[in-house]
């Protein structure tokens, strides 16, 4: 609402100065009335009018900016409007409340202000759940569900709420909230978190919490909570608001006291509008952030390249970000000396071939088509493997204690399938997620860039987690973390190594991509729910955009901080020259002007290309 008000003061003013033009020039008004010297005319007096408008409507922005600390340059357009009022130069004063408007709603463009609405990750939250009453279905809202009642949960369908089997073994797909890349196979009496999916088997549960409490509502909580309280952000030009604020104040007093004529006061504080100091910035946050596009990488708003070109920490997700969210083959172990490695994949990858399990579908994808035989007799036993004859030979694939269960436990710590043949242990084979080919190269680049920090955030296992962190070289993990607690791992950053920025790709990173200075989604394959809650999206499944993320932002604010420094200096000095008294009111306007062209220009070098050092691909 705040910048529909904006859009449409500039468009008043815009309205106004042509109705004016229209009295002036082709009806020739005549004045209605006048106070001393000063005529009014009616285009001096909506102009006029329009003008205390919008001076009473900023001062009170800049009273309320006032009470909450915050100093910015708009005292000044206030007094430049006020001051061409009282002199009567009425084309100067509505050229100042273009500019002045103008820069306003660039500036709302440029920052985007967009509304991280949370439509694709509510749409997805469970509304209907099938209870179970005297052994009948009945569907009621997820809503009205109590703790104690009793759930069937269909193959495909997602569990409601929080809640414990009491009947059936089915693999639930818990990667949208933990980020574990592997269906985790659930037994009676083990938990179930509500925004999971069954696999295969329908089983039944007993409620243990209502869904206001259930793990996957608490998620759309905790993003909404993170957007109800978004970071204070200062404007670039405000930092510089004081000073400037004081030289021209003083400017103009000298000027005033000199000459002693009021005029010149006013002449003074229309080149002295801070309109290019607040154009500057947002023009180069607009072309940083068409650069960004052009590299496939979509800002929402634009603070958040300031905060990336600042960045010290950056946080990863793994499943998915790291990584492909893909298995692949890390280790084949024989425990037979009949079978060779090759012979024992090709058996256990051919056994496994009609299967839907993503761990079986990831060890056919890995095994070279011509090692894969026909089955006979293929018998698949829920969340516990799968077993058929080859050429023969009767070969069992799955957990252990299905393929060989009076075999000694082994100790293997990833994730993997054991094989047996004709009833004797054959080995295992483990596999492992397969890193992003770019993923240990961006996480060098970013040191090269400046991170202070980076740390991988992961619901994974350890064990799994440190590999992975070990290739993609991360040294700080995080492991088995829920997403709140991956919320507080974002918060516990110290202050002197902020911003942070998140990146990351499924429903369980939302509320950590809101907690985090700059959220950063993964959004190629369709991450809605993280796209919506970040405030950057890579449109590419290519990690290494964050790279470029970071060094169109570093570029973009280097460019941002010269073009206001500039402003400033070409200001002061017009000031000065206006100090003088040969630049009457109009034409010190017109100057202005000039001086925002140039503002834009130097703004729009931000389109540019980032050096090598700003993208990391040599040492700084």
């Amino acid at each position: 609402m705040k910048n529909l008000k904006r859009q449409w003061k500039f468009i008043v003013v815009l309205i106004a100065g042509a109705v004016g033009l229209i009295s002036q020039f082709a009806l020739h008004s005549k004045s209605l009335f006048s106070i001393g010297n000063l005529q009014f005319p009616v285009h001096a007096i909506i102009i006029d009018i329009i003008g205390i408008l919008m001076a009473i409507s900023l001062l009170l922005e800049i009273f309320h900016d006032w009470k909450t600390g915050r100093y910015g340059v708009d005292i000044l357009a206030v007094i430049a409007v006020v001051s061409t009022i009282l002199i009567g130069d009425v084309w100067a004063e509505w050229m100042i409340l273009v500019m002045m408007t103008g820069g306003e709603t660039l500036e709302d463009y440029a920052t985007g202000q967009a509304n991280k609405e949370l439509r694709a990750l509510l749409d997805k939250t469970p509304r209907i759940a099938n209870k179970l009453v005297d052994g009948k279905i009945t569907e009621v809202k997820v809503d009205d569900l109590q703790v104690g009642d009793t759930v069937l949960i269909k193959p495909g369908q997602q569990v409601p709420v929080d809640g414990q089997i009491v009947k059936g073994t089915s693999s639930f797909d818990q990667s949208s909230l933990t980020g574990e890349s592997v269906p985790v196979t659930k037994n009676p009496g083990d938990d179930l978190m509500s925004g999971s999916v069954n696999g295969d088997v329908a089983v039944e549960m007993k409620v243990t919490k209502a869904a206001k409490d259930s793990e996957y509502q608490s998620i759309v909580a905790l993003v909404k909570s993170s957007q109800a309280q978004p970071a204070k952000f200062v404007k670039m030009a405000d930092r510089y608001a004081i000073p400037f604020t004081v030289i021209s104040l003083i400017i103009g007093g000298v000027a005033w006291a000199v000459s002693g004529d009021a005029t010149r006061f006013a002449e003074v504080m229309v080149v002295a509008s801070p309109c290019p100091l607040l154009i500057a910035a947002p023009v180069a946050l607009v072309s940083g952030m068409s650069s960004m596009s052009a590299h496939h990488i979509i800002v929402k708003s634009g603070p958040t390249l300031e905060k990336l070109a600042r960045a010290k920490t950056f946080a990863f997700d793994k499943t998915g970000t790291l990584t492909e969210n893909q298995l692949i083959v890390d280790q084949v172990v024989t425990d037979d000396k009949s079978f060779d490695q090759k012979e024992l994949q090709s058996l256990a990858a051919s056994v496994e071939q009609q299967s839907s399990h993503v761990i079986a579908s990831s060890l056919v994808k890995a095994t070279d088509k011509d090692l894969i035989h026909p089955v006979t007799n293929l018998k698949e036993t829920t969340a516990q493997g799968v077993e058929g004859d080859i050429d023969g030979k009767h070969v069992k694939v799955g957990k252990l204690s299905f393929v060989a269960p009076d075999y000694e436990k082994l100790n293997v710590t990833s994730t993997a399938v054991y094989v047996s043949v004709d009833g004797k242990f054959a080995g295992y084979i483990t596999l492992k997620d397969k890193m992003r080919p770019e993923s240990p190269e961006t996480i060098a680049r970013l040191r090269r860039q400046g991170a202070e920090d980076i740390m991988m955030l992961t619901g994974d296992h350890k064990q799994v987690a440190e590999k992975v962190a070990k290739e993609a070289g991360i040294t700080d993990v995080r492991s088995e973390l829920l997403p709140s607690q991956k919320i507080q791992a974002i918060k516990d950053v110290p202050k002197d190594l902020r911003p942070v920025v998140m990146t990351g790709d499924g429903v369980n990173d939302a509320p950590s991509l809101t907690a985090a200075d700059v959220g950063i989604a993964m959004g190629a394959k369709g991450a809605t729910a993280a796209s919506e809650s970040a405030d950057a999206v890579i449109m590419v499944n290519d990690i290494s955009k964050v790279n470029d993320a970071v060094a169109i932002s570093k570029h973009t604010m280097k460019v941002a901080n010269i073009d206001v420094l500039t402003a400033i200096g070409v200001v002061i000095i017009i000031e000065l020259i206006a100090f003088t008294g040969v630049i009457p009111a109009f034409w010190g306007a017109i100057l202005q002007e000039v001086v925002d062209m140039i503002t834009i220009s130097l703004g729009l070098l931000a389109k540019t290309k980032p050096s090598d050092k700003q993208f990391g691909l040599e040492e700084k």
